[in-house]
């Protein structure tokens, strides 16, 4: 078989985690000749995933600015998408998930008629405005591609309600299992000294939806938490962005049990996970991690593209509402029968094999 040349497109950390499996699992092949670029929309988290999993991009776009607008950074990244795609001329450029880096590839590889391969495809709120801009990004994004990894039934369900034909979707599983397997079975540190003698509440709010008044109310729940639970530590690896640094260290900062730390990598965030008793976060992969892990997840949006934990009963969507937080936190701090049943340890988001799915996908169609 004739080599090919896949380009695999990273931007932010959760790509290059969902992304990792894939790019191994190709460099395991023969047939293929595997390109990794990296647009680099989030720089330094970035880099310490891939240099974890041991990926070193062939191409680095370098596309970070402070507050960059999303038209902005979108029109960038047409731009030097555009230069790439015409020198490396790649049979099947893939991508994962719903941020702009993606949108964007969608887009380019449409405009030079380049098969785009779109990984975690068929999440839908079905909100165009929730969350903000992600939904419309893999709605486009799916609109656009030639295959659809999905990661569950359900994710595939909405993508043939949109009108894709069920001969170009494959459910894989989430790739995040895949990394989330890699790693957790490594020796773990988290490095952030925590009091062993307290069950930790571990923390994670950056959504660009929650800016504002609403992460102010979040901030007010960890606080009464924390006021009210002498017996926890909350801990919160802060996001750099100032609508979420600035007012996290405004309101919660000076708590003998609240730790605010820099934001973890990708290893010893898994860390903090198996060692958490309870997880607070907004983050879309934490929502197909934690269960995974044994972890009861309350999330801090009113809507969720993940249904399938939610149905579960191992994630609890509570929103940024300052009452449903610490109602629903304190019920599993102080109730066992009721943390029990979120705590089962249960992962419908994959087993760990989506990355070779997709690997014999391809493999099967240029074969």
């Amino acid at each position: 078989m004739k080599n090919r040349k896949i380009l695999c497109v990273v931007g932010t950390r959760p790509e290059a985690i969902k992304m990792a499996p894939v790019i191994l699992a190709l460099k395991n092949e023969s047939w293929v000749d595997v390109r990794v670029l990296a647009t680099a929309q989030h720089r330094h988290m970035l880099d310490q995933v891939l240099n974890f999993f041991g990926i070193d991009p062939d191409i680095d776009l370098n596309i970070m600015r402070p507050n960059q607008a999303l038209t902005t950074l979108t029109a960038r990244l047409l731009l030097e998408l555009d230069d790439v795609l015409l020198a490396e001329k790649p049979d099947v450029v893939l991508a994962q998930g719903d941020t702009t880096t993606v949108m964007t590839v969608a887009l380019a590889c449409f405009y030079h008629r380049i098969s785009f391969g779109h990984v975690e495809a068929g999440l839908r709120t079905w909100d165009m405005q929730n969350p903000f801009p992600e939904e419309a990004n893999r709605v486009i994004a799916g609109r656009l591609a030639c295959w659809h990894f999905a990661p569950t039934e359900s994710s595939r369900q909405n993508l043939l309600r949109e009108g894709v034909c069920d001969t170009d979707i494959v459910v894989t599983g989430n790739t995040v299992i895949d990394a989330l397997f890699m790693t957790a079975s490594k020796k773990l540190e988290i490095g952030v000294h925590l009091d062993d003698t307290r069950r930790l509440v571990l923390v994670t709010s950056h959504r660009r939806e929650n800016f504002g008044e609403p992460f102010r109310n979040i901030c007010r729940a960890l606080r009464t938490l924390a006021e009210g639970n002498a017996d926890i530590q909350i801990l919160y690896p802060v996001h750099p962005n100032p609508n979420v640094k600035d007012v996290a260290h405004e309101m919660l900062a000076g708590y003998s049990n609240i730790i605010l730390c820099e934001p973890l990598d990708y290893a010893p965030f898994v860390a903090a996970m198996k060692k958490a008793y309870l997880i607070i976060s907004d983050s879309g992969g934490v929502q197909e991690e934690a269960p995974a892990l044994g972890k009861p997840v309350l999330v801090l949006r009113d809507e969720t593209e993940r249904p399938e934990a939610v149905d579960m009963g191992v994630v609890k969507l509570v929103g940024p509402n300052f009452e449903r937080i610490v109602k629903e936190a304190q019920l599993l701090l102080d109730d066992p029968d009721a943390y029990q049943s979120m705590a089962r340890g249960i992962s419908p988001y994959g087993d760990g094999k989506g990355a070779q799915r997709i690997v014999a996908v391809l493999k099967e169609h240029f074969a």
